[in-house]
């Protein structure tokens, strides 16, 4: 089992930059790939990132490429996003995720564990 917790959001003018984190306790934290979504109010959940089990794999949505990182450090159990040229429809709650058996998803239903998730706001 993985515990995961968000932090890092907040609020931001349009053209900031955010690094959001997720730590994750529990064992094995390099054996999950590991998601970033975001639900933004009156929507639906929306991939946002992922990255497989070593880091060595990425895959971004692509309306977010060039302007969204996310990278992981396995010895410190975390998962992170950088965000940068944020904008107002950015504005969101942000919830990572991991993985167990499959890598490369993006589809929500592939995820096994979901942290709280922390919020973002852009303003104009």
């Amino acid at each position: 089992q993985v515990q995961l917790v968000e932090s890092g959001g907040g609020l931001v003018q349009a053209g900031g930059s955010l690094r959001l984190s997720c730590a994750a306790s529990g064992r094995s934290f390099s054996s999950y790939a590991m998601g970033w979504f975001r639900r933004a109010p009156g929507k639906e959940r929306e991939f946002v990132a992922t990255i497989s089990r070593s880091g060595g794999s990425t895959l971004y949505a692509d309306s977010l490429k060039g302007r969204f990182t996310i990278s992981r450090d396995n010895a410190k159990n975390t998962v992170y996003l950088q965000m940068n040229s944020l904008k107002p429809e950015d504005t969101a709650v942000y919830y990572c995720a991991a993985a167990k058996y499959y890598s490369g998803s993006s589809s929500p239903y592939d995820y096994d564990y979901w942290g709280q998730g922390t919020q973002v706001t852009v303003s104009s």
